[in-house]
């Protein structure tokens, strides 16, 4: 081994070789694999846009700010929890919901409330929570607590911690 290193022929041979095979990697490699998924992210571009086109001509309204004449929808736990809860097909028996008073502070208003899911699937719940927070943006998960149901593969126990913090008009 000791005479391979002392051999400096070899280092003259090698290091040339490996400096000339980083660019013909890169050139026949990597570049066209790296324009092949620019190609397709274009193209996912392009078909994300006409969609956005699409639903701005059948449903302008989805874009449109507040109308003042428009009638608000006034937060309440009791129905958002179990209109979401029934959209992400979680049955009421297994959704249990126990909310807090109002608080008034100074300037704002907040309601906290903890909803406890039982043997539910992490997908439903996934979707449950995207759901929630989407609708409601003044809705803010404190924390989430998860317990796996022993024996059983994608079964779970769900803790969550919900506060609502209500504006001026609310």
């Amino acid at each position: 081994m000791k005479n391979i290193l002392k051999n400096s022929v070899i280092f003259y041979i090698i290091v040339p070789v490996l400096a000339a095979i980083w660019p013909a990697l890169v050139l026949g490699l990597y570049l066209p694999d790296t324009q092949e998924k620019l190609k397709n992210d274009i193209s996912d571009y392009t078909d994300a846009n006409n969609v956005m086109l699409d639903i701005l001509s059948l449903e302008p309204e989805r874009i449109e700010s507040g109308d003042p004449n428009k009638e608000t929808v006034e937060f309440a736990y009791e129905l958002v929890i179990f209109e979401i809860a029934s959209l992400c097909d979680i049955p009421p028996a297994k959704c249990k919901l126990n909310s807090g008073t109002t608080i008034d502070s100074k300037n704002s208003k907040s309601q906290s409330a903890t909803v406890r899911l039982s043997n539910i699937d992490i997908t439903r719940f996934a979707k449950f929570l995207s759901i929630i927070q989407t609708r409601w943006p003044k809705l803010v998960c404190n924390s989430v607590k998860l317990d796996k149901k022993e024996n059983i593969p994608d079964e779970w126990d769900i803790l969550i911690d919900f506060k609502y913090f209500y504006t001026a008009s609310d």
